[in-house]
């Protein structure tokens, strides 16, 4: 679905990745981790196009759609909650006014045996369908319940965008990504300003409806109960875990205690060569 090869990125010469490779497959759900400053918002932004890597390779078929949510980010203030979370439905919301025009035209015109009349419905009916294949009516039906279970009252639709803080904000355009249903979805951070409730909401609806996910944040318990699998950036690379988070911790223990005895075994066989070769030097 969406793959890496080669990977370099460096700032002001000083690198951050180096020869990174790996593939995101669909239904995928991990878990991006790796310390502070290692770069994990910086891959993000690179999977989905908004940053250039240094070299290297980023392959996304022509028809995979990404959605993104930055940590930060700019919205409407001259729209109300449910506009605002509408323009997930853009085509559908243009469709579905077409369609209103065609049928105030067809109920005003008395013309009913004509070929242009004729030629009216067929189109209105080419429309309906399509319209239909976009999801019809229940966009605002789906529109309802996201808002709902990312926290929103009801009452709360048709206040303006500008009455609310940066955290409700960003549940709007977490609502508006997730209803575009796009292929692959890179959340960074984003259960920051949610509530428990709709913590557990975002966990089903990504369960249940999501396609790929890629996501980094510090709510250890959310990775768990999202993701399969983990990427740990660590040394400008990137070591892949094909297991959930708290089980990716017990392997890297693992890896770690094992690379460690290596490095003091092979300490020991340094010291040990250089110890035979001074016994012998000065006989």
């Amino acid at each position: 679905m969406l793959s890496i090869e080669g990977l370099k990125v460096e700032f002001a010469v000083k690198p951050l990745f180096h020869d990174v490779s790996f593939v995101v497959n669909d239904r995928d759900r991990i878990a991006l981790v790796g310390k502070n400053g290692a770069g994990k918002s910086t891959m993000l932004k690179i999977l989905c196009g908004l940053q250039r890597p240094t070299a290297g390779v980023v392959a996304v078929p022509n028809d995979t759609t990404i959605g993104y949510l930055p940590q930060v980010m700019k919205l409407s203030d001259d729209t109300t909650v449910k506009e605002e979370t509408r323009k997930a439905f853009a085509d559908a919301t243009k469709m579905k006014e077409k369609l209103e025009r065609m049928q105030q035209e067809m109920a005003e015109r008395t013309d009913y045996e004509s070929a242009s009349y004729a030629e009216l419905v067929e189109k209105f009916t080419q429309e309906h369908e399509r319209f239909m294949l976009l999801g019809g009516e229940n966009y605002e039906a789906e529109i309802e319940r996201t808002l709902v279970g990312l926290g929103f009252e009801r009452t709360d639709f048709e206040r303006p965008t500008s009455e609310f803080s940066g955290g409700w904000r960003m549940r709007i355009e977490l609502a508006k990504i997730l209803l575009r249903r796009p292929d692959v979805l890179l959340l960074d951070e984003p259960t920051n300003h949610l509530d428990i409730e709709s913590i557990q909401w975002l966990e089903q609806f990504l369960a249940q409806s999501a396609k790929a996910v890629v996501l980094v944040s510090h709510d250890r318990a959310f990775i768990n109960n999202v993701t399969n699998r983990t990427l740990e950036i660590t040394c400008g690379r990137v070591e892949d875990y094909k297991v959930k988070y708290d089980e990716y911790l017990v392997l890297r223990k693992e890896r770690r205690e094992q690379q460690m005895r290596a490095y003091e075994n092979q300490q020991k066989e340094i010291a040990d060569i250089k110890a035979f070769i001074d016994r012998f030097r000065y006989q």
